[in-house]
């Protein structure tokens, strides 16, 4: 099973920094790096860097659509959400897996992926910008826009993969490399496509309603109205 959230107690380990005391049990160096994991014919430590990065954006993008997919009114958009989430979640499998296969701790946590994690913390809260308002169309197209950057990321994040993937050795690692973009570029450009067109035709729509079409409508008035979006 997928670990959604790497903690001390699941092995997580990371590098120290200025500003991040490391218990010498969970600390990671680029020299252990090197030693630890297979020549790739790339740069090491920055590969891990970069898959760990991966990882927990597609992590991060499991919670994003768990938490979208509950709230959203519209029963289409909640279906895509669920779809998503349930492909994100094996991509996290997948990630997990060839860091494994390298050598490397699936849990490890790069510098960059405390970054990443940060912004999709951020992403994710500000889906709740509007909540307790009756603007409830703000708050499906601030759901929608968070998917929208999510799925712009992973989709660059996997095209580069598959860039790294030609530049690897031949051998079994880069065969379960390819494996893995094989099975999981065609869903990335399924999942920017499908966010950018529903966008598109969110913002088109609601841009040719009436100025005032939903002043004085009651909450449950807008969620069927929302809810036959699409329709």
């Amino acid at each position: 099973m997928a670990i959604l959230t790497p903690t001390k107690d699941k092995g997580a380990q990371t590098k120290p920094n200025e500003m991040l005391y490391v218990e010498p049990a969970q600390l990671v160096t680029d020299d252990a790096l090197e030693t630890q994991l297979p020549d790739i014919g790339l740069n090491t430590p920055f590969v891990a860097d970069v898959l760990s990065a991966m990882l927990t954006h597609e992590r991060c993008g499991t919670h994003l659509y768990r938490a979208v997919s509950a709230r959203t009114n519209n029963p289409i958009l909640q279906r895509k959400y669920t779809e998503f989430g349930a492909e994100t979640e094996r991509h996290v499998e997948i990630l997990e897996s060839l860091i494994a296969q390298m050598g490397g701790n699936p849990n490890y946590v790069s510098p960059n992926a405390r970054a990443v994690e940060g912004m999709n913390t951020k992403l994710l809260e500000s889906t709740y910008a509007t909540s307790g308002s009756l603007d409830l169309m703000t708050q499906e197209m601030a759901l929608l826009d968070a998917v929208f950057l999510a799925e712009s990321m992973d989709h660059a994040n996997w095209s580069t993969l598959s860039t790294l993937v030609e530049r690897m050795p031949p051998g079994d690692l880069r065969s379960a490399f390819a494996a893995a973009v094989s099975e999981v570029e065609a869903q990335e450009d399924e999942h920017l496509g499908w966010a950018s067109d529903t966008k598109q035709r969110l913002i088109v729509m609601q841009s040719e309603s009436g100025v005032m079409s939903t002043v004085g409508m009651k909450a449950e008035e807008i969620v069927a109205r929302i809810r036959t979006w699409f329709d």
